[in-house]
């Protein structure tokens, strides 16, 4: 028996988030005795890249090459996944919660008949059952779901666990898998991709600012604090509606929500609906002149004082430190 781990990979690199899925994995076949931790990547990407999954805890990486699954079709890719799972005689399947993560495990669920919890925050607690920690309304409280079927499908909440380093290169084999034409009768037409250093889905350390840096002919001390720490860069909405930065910056409800180890806020004030789009980062840094900020009551640090005075020493002190 095994543990399947569906990974996503982006630009000829497996993403951060799937590798923490491997590592969640890697804990969860040593409390269980599951036995090996087996990854399945879809596509076009490098066998050295896929070796690199070991350090995380991966010990085979199924690769299937068909190129029709570069592009992403959901329906594609679950096939080509149910097919690996059958195959490695695997009862649990782990994944990271993401956009392409979430569709793609709604259809394993039918596929392959497993219970699905996703959103998961730590391992399961296998003491006389199966019961699984989720986190619910956008971080602000957990709940306990007890899976019973067979099969299990866990999505991964981003951060859920410390991302293991140490292992060795797994090995890669090619999988073939027997894809219809109906798993392709929806078609990617175009696709758009966020801009920048580095992505926000993605990012461990996020900086954002809000209305009052004044106007976008200002965000430079953004962006340089942010190429500083290897940030990527957010905004608060009305900053998106108002066209200083592009849509695909705006953090919150309804825009992108991120779980970094470290989320700047500047001249945020700290809607309800941008909390709930930060609220699950590791640590929060909140700067506004206004002492009264809501986002101040949800700050792990704070700091009362102008941005235009405050941001550019930050930067200065940790380009001196880094």
């Amino acid at each position: 028996m095994s543990i399947l781990v569906y990974i996503e990979h982006s630009e000829g690199k497996v993403k951060k988030s799937s590798l923490e899925a491997i590592s969640f994995a890697n804990a969860l076949a040593s409390k269980t005795g599951e036995g090996d931790v087996i990854a399945v990547a879809l596509g076009d990407i490098e066998e050295s890249e896929l070796a690199s999954t070991g350090s995380a805890g991966a010990n085979k990486v199924l690769h299937v090459t068909d190129k029709r699954l570069n592009d992403g079709v959901i329906q594609a890719h679950a096939s080509a996944v149910a097919s690996a799972f059958e195959s490695s005689g695997s009862k649990t399947l782990v994944l990271a919660k993401s956009s392409l993560g979430d569709s793609v495990a709604a259809r394993l669920g039918i596929k392959i008949n497993a219970g699905l919890v996703s959103n998961v925050v730590e391992l399961p607690n296998t003491d006389g059952g199966y019961q699984v920690k989720r986190s619910i309304y956008t971080g602000k409280a957990f709940a306990l779901t007890e899976l019973t079927t067979e099969n299990k499908i866990l999505a991964i909440k981003k951060n859920a666990i410390e991302l293991k380093t140490d292992g060795t290169p797994a090995t890669v084999e090619t999988f073939s898998v027997t894809l219809e034409d109906s798993d392709f009768a929806s078609k990617i037409i175009s696709t758009e991709r966020a801009t920048g250093d580095v992505l926000l889905p993605e990012a461990d350390i996020v900086v954002s600012g809000g209305r009052g840096l004044k106007g976008p002919e200002n965000w430079g001390m953004i962006e340089d604090l942010a190429k500083t720490l290897g940030a990527a860069t957010g905004c608060s909405k009305p900053v998106s509606d108002i066209g200083w930065r592009p849509h695909h910056e705006h953090v919150g409800q309804t825009g992108v929500k991120v779980a970094p180890s470290l989320y700047i806020a500047v001249g945020i004030s700290g809607a309800i609906q941008h909390l709930a789009g930060v609220n699950s980062s590791k640590y929060i840094v909140v700067i506004n002149k206004d002492p009264e900020a809501p986002f101040f009551k949800a700050a792990d640090y704070g700091i009362v004082g102008d941005a235009f005075e405050v941001v550019p020493k930050l930067t200065e002190a940790l380009k001196a430190e880094l």
